[in-house]
């Protein structure tokens, strides 16, 4: 069996709203954790088998999975009922797992860089100012409901979650506002939050 290690509020709760969306949540034990919390609360849990103590991690068998992009593909491919994650062969796959990388390769950098105010030409060089980036999303947003179309994904999910956390700490225009909205009025989203107290 699948087991997710979880810690509520935290990068992992978008794991758990995409295990409701999949329909999953009967295939996957969530097994909670303690995490160090950047307000010096919690602390590292010797259950969890992170190597880096952080969350989500999920296990099955002897193979593992870590970071939100490679969960998210990992579940998505592993339940495809649910058609969260376009498959090989789909036409939008391409599509899909560039915004998956995107999100880890650049707009969470550029989204923590631009809340703490932290500049540096080799940052921007590097990542892209946080302005391109979100031109990036408005690009897309502004023609679409979703990044892959009319087709609502896990990908939404993982790229919408930094403007939940920080809220209106990630200025954005009225298009992508629109979009995490549309992702945070999901019946998931919902039932996450209860979850996780």
């Amino acid at each position: 069996m699948l087991t997710l290690y979880h810690a509520p509020k935290s990068r992992s709760s978008s794991v758990i709203v995409l295990l409701k969306e999949l329909d999953a949540l009967d295939k996957v034990e969530i097994r909670q954790v303690t995490i160090p919390r950047q307000d010096g609360s919690g602390g590292r849990d010797p259950a969890n088998p992170h190597p880096e103590g952080k969350v989500p991690f999920l296990v099955e068998g002897e193979d593992h999975v870590r970071e939100r992009g490679a969960i998210m593909l990992y579940l998505t491919d592993r339940f495809p009922e649910a058609g969260l994650g376009p498959l090989p062969g789909d036409p939008a796959r391409g599509r899909y797992l560039g915004w998956l990388s995107w999100y880890q390769g650049v707009l969470e950098p550029v989204a923590i860089l631009n809340f703490f105010k932290i500049e540096h030409p080799a940052l921007d060089a590097t990542f892209r100012d946080y302005d391109t980036a979100i031109q990036r999303l408005e690009e897309v947003l502004s023609q679409q409901d979703y990044l892959l179309g009319d087709r609502f994904s896990a990908a939404d999910l993982l790229v919408a979650s930094p403007f939940a956390f920080f809220g209106e700490g990630m200025p954005r225009p009225p298009a992508v506002d629109a979009w995490v909205q549309r992702i945070q009025s999901r019946p998931s989203m919902a039932w996450a939050r209860e979850f996780d107290g």
